[in-house]
């Protein structure tokens, strides 16, 4: 019966056993003798090899790789025509061969409107959320179209739970509940 062995190196000249183990690898015994003063020489060893699973193989494309490479030198070089022409004489610019231009306020204007578009997006998103939250008075402001409450004209949910063999059904805990629950003026939590 193949035995597992311990990670260790056994070498005795008296019985001239050795045994080399390697690591990461599970060594199994496959014939063994016993041999002097109860010990065993192994005459053969087998490694198994444990390794991780290897991931299956797929097909990927590599469209979003080019797509990257291409938006990042795109965008480097368009970064280094701005700074050029927002910096350069008109000179330098007039021996490259570029006759029209648009006015250097521009490299000015266009990271200031860019600012501000995105000052006034964050403004306005705000302000939307503002506009849509309800006063805090208005039951809406704690309660939502998917609130499960229990009719009001039926018998009380409530009071049914109180049967110790009762399955109470699922129903939102009004607000009122709770703060008579909670803040009510005859008990102190401490």
């Amino acid at each position: 019966m193949p035995r597992t062995l311990s990670l260790r190196v056994n070498y005795a000249l008296r019985h001239r056993n050795i045994v080399i183990l390697l690591p990461y690898f599970d060594l199994r015994v496959i014939r063994s003798t016993p041999g002097r003063c109860g010990q065993s020489t192994l005459f053969a060893v087998a490694p198994v090899v444990v390794s991780p699973r290897q991931p299956l193989r797929s097909h990927r494309s590599r469209s979003p790789e080019f797509y990257g490479f291409v938006a990042w030198t795109s965008t480097s070089l368009l970064f280094v025509v701005y700074v050029l022409w927002a910096l350069l004489p008109d000179e330098y610019i007039r021996r490259l061969g570029i006759i029209w231009y648009p006015n250097r306020e521009w490299a000015v204007l266009l990271p200031a409107y860019s600012v501000m578009i995105v000052l006034l997006t964050y403004f306005t998103y705000f302000s939307l959320a503002l506009a849509n939250t309800p006063a805090f008075s208005d039951p809406m402001a704690f309660i939502d179209a998917k609130a499960h409450i229990p009719a009001l004209d039926g018998p009380d949910p409530y009071r049914r739970s109180q049967d110790p063999n009762a399955v109470p059904e699922p129903y939102d805990i009004p607000i009122g509940i709770v703060n008579r629950a909670l803040y009510s003026p005859g008990k102190r939590r401490e």
